[in-house]
């Protein structure tokens, strides 16, 4: 497995492999912020407009490969307030459901947490569907549980569900 982080000309290039990537977690169930079912285009216009966003420094997009396909990607989404430079956004942690249990998102968590560290970052928050099986990563990851929220946003069927807030001081 190989988790290399991108510019916005190599998320340029791989804007088809992450719209697939995109297009299985919402098929898979993934709360992810689209509803299902998520056409290419769209998904691939939605990674396309990340890239001015990678090449300024304000968002950190990593990819895992294994096997030369792109199986998984994680963000850091960097505010850009003064008051909030400390502090970065976890976003969009997808791993394709056939590499599931082979340690990928651990890597990928990993990776974000150790690059924001190194960026200076002290503070790192996220949002996550209560009861998916991404609360289990986080929770064993030692992530804390700031709360959560009634019907935060609606799953990929369009069913309202709450949403809880982590964070971790790295």
């Amino acid at each position: 497995m190989i988790v290399t982080r991108l510019d916005e000309i190599q998320l340029l290039e791989l804007v088809e492999d992450l719209a697939d990537l995109l297009m299985d977690a919402v098929d898979d169930g993934a709360s992810v912020g689209f509803l299902a079912p998520l056409d290419r285009t769209a998904a691939m216009v939605w990674w396309k407009e990340r890239a001015a966003a990678v090449g300024a420094g304000r968002l950190a997009v990593w990819v895992a490969h294994m096997c030369g396909r792109t199986m998984g990607t994680v963000g850091l989404d960097f505010p850009d307030k003064p008051n909030s430079s400390h502090r970065a956004e976890l976003v969009k942690l997808m791993v394709h459901r056939h590499a599931r249990g082979q340690g990928l998102g651990r890597r990928l968590l990993t990776t974000a947490e150790e690059a924001a560290i190194k960026a200076g970052v002290t503070l790192l928050h996220l949002d996550t569907e209560t009861d998916s099986r991404a609360e289990r990563l986080y929770d064993s990851a030692g992530w804390t549980r700031a709360g959560v929220i009634p019907d935060y946003a609606a799953s990929p069927s369009g069913v309202l569900r709450p949403t809880t807030i982590y964070y971790k001081r790295v």
